[in-house]
């Protein structure tokens, strides 16, 4: 919902067309993913930086491809898009690098972040990374959710 206080506290601020003064603008940076990870998260610590758990996440797109009323297995097609994410905050940082493996079906949301970095020969290269929020705390109910599921057939 747009009148949550999550999106009411982010503001962006432009200069109007009108006025010289600043206007404060409402802006909303969120991304839902519901899919599989594609790796088990690493821990990575920089000295003077606060750590980051990382891996990757595929979310799959399928569409019919085909025009024909009846349905055919070769009429669907499919997309994987892979996602990097980055969890740094402290409590859900340590839940999913601890508990979230490879091969695991997570939801999260979070924000899109646009970055900057040096490879390993001094070329700097662009890199697009989803920061997980809040709602991360659902990768560990549908991790046990599927402990306690896997306990009940034992």
């Amino acid at each position: 919902s747009f009148n949550s206080p999550l999106v009411l506290r982010q503001f962006v601020r432009h200069e109007s067309e009108t006025a010289s003064s600043l206007v404060l603008e409402r802006s909303l940076n969120r991304v839902h993913l519901l899919g599989r990870v594609g790796q088990d998260p690493v821990l990575r610590q920089v000295e003077g930086k606060n750590p980051v758990t990382i891996f990757s996440l595929a979310t799959n797109e399928m569409w019919r491809s085909g025009d024909s009323e009846v349905y055919q297995l070769g009429d669907i097609s499919q997309k994987t898009t892979w996602h990097r994410i980055s969890v740094f905050r402290p409590g859900l940082r340590d839940v999913a690098y601890q508990y979230v493996k490879k091969g695991s079906r997570i939801y999260l949301e979070g924000k899109i972040d646009y970055g900057e970095y040096m490879d390993k020969n001094n070329v700097r290269r662009q890199a697009t990374t989803i920061i997980a929020g809040k709602k991360l705390v659902k990768i560990a109910v549908f991790f046990f959710f599927s402990f306690f599921k896997n306990l009940a057939t034992l």
